[in-house]
């Protein structure tokens, strides 16, 4: 069975993957975004390649390479380096899989094909079975994002006897608003001692009720501190300080508070649209990347 470092946990970054104005992957900007994570966010997991990242968005080349450069520039500063390889291919993602163990990636995680998509959980299992297979070293995790997918399997359904199936299964990507399908998950499977991480952001706090052991979102790019600040304050049960953190801030405050982050999301491929008026405000560099409004894009997106 597949034993990471340490038990995934706490707070993972889903990471932006940054473009040029040409729509070039900017590879040079990721080793300063892994010190802004740690330095700034005090984010040390991170989730390479899954919407935010705009994995499906790109060649299998690419998120190769997008893989090698956040593997090689987390080395000795990031503590878990999870690379998606979901593909409608399964031969891509087994492909993905076996390369992100081959480059010391730290566990895989594998969306549901969602074009042919499986209409039974055990036509599902296996396809995640088969991906899992060819990466048999590293920790798996299941991607769950019906809204995304329309695949509407039940979680709590898919991860009955799952190991038995997947002896590397270690946890869930939950990225849907159920939190009755969440909490049973939680509720059935706390023996296994799983990875239970929530993937919406905005209603974290609620998960983290019902039993989240971590979660995974784009606002903890910009929002890890705060977040963390939240977690603390959940753990010393001082709820109206947590609902506090939680509702901050609102998505038009992103641009202006945080414009740090836009060194890295000034250009993607699918989410950007530009922002003309943060470009008139003077945030931005006149002779850099065209910021867009990426961040505020991704509130909301899973």
């Amino acid at each position: 069975m597949a034993s990471p470092k340490k038990k995934l946990q706490g707070l993972v970054a889903a990471t932006i993957t940054p473009m040029t104005e040409n729509g070039e992957i900017n590879f040079s900007v990721i080793g300063q975004y892994v010190d802004y994570l740690v330095k700034e966010q005090g984010v040390k997991n991170i989730f390479v390649n899954g919407t935010t990242g705009e994995g499906l968005s790109l060649s299998v080349s690419e998120r190769r390479r997008v893989a090698e450069e956040w593997v090689t520039k987390g080395k000795d500063k990031l503590d878990q380096v999870v690379i998606h390889v979901g593909a409608l291919s399964l031969k891509e993602s087994q492909e993905l899989a076996q390369h992100a163990a081959e480059i010391g990636a730290d566990g895989i995680a594998v969306i549901a094909p969602f074009f042919l998509k499986p209409w039974t959980k055990d036509v599902l299992i296996n396809f995640l079975k088969e991906v899992a297979a060819a990466a048999p070293a590293l920790p798996f995790y299941y991607y769950h994002i019906p809204a995304l997918t329309g695949v509407k399997i039940r979680a709590e359904e898919l991860l009955d006897g799952i190991q038995d199936k997947i002896p590397t299964f270690q946890g869930l990507k939950f990225s849907d608003t159920d939190l009755l399908d969440f909490g049973q998950c939680v509720d059935q499977h706390r023996q296994q001692q799983f990875a239970f991480l929530f993937g919406v952001d905005e209603q974290l706090l609620s998960a983290l009720v019902m039993g989240a052991t971590g979660a995974v979102g784009s606002t903890y790019n910009y929002l890890g501190k705060k977040t963390s600040q939240m977690l603390e304050a959940f753990e010393r049960k001082d709820f109206s300080l947590a609902l506090n953190y939680q509702r901050y801030p609102k998505a038009m405050d992103i641009g202006v508070l945080y414009p740090e982050i836009y060194q890295f999301c000034g250009q993607t491929r699918f989410w950007s649209v530009t922002d003309q008026s943060h470009h008139d405000s003077g945030l931005w560099d006149s002779n850099g990347p065209t910021p867009a409004s990426t961040a505020e894009s991704l509130q909301g997106v899973y």
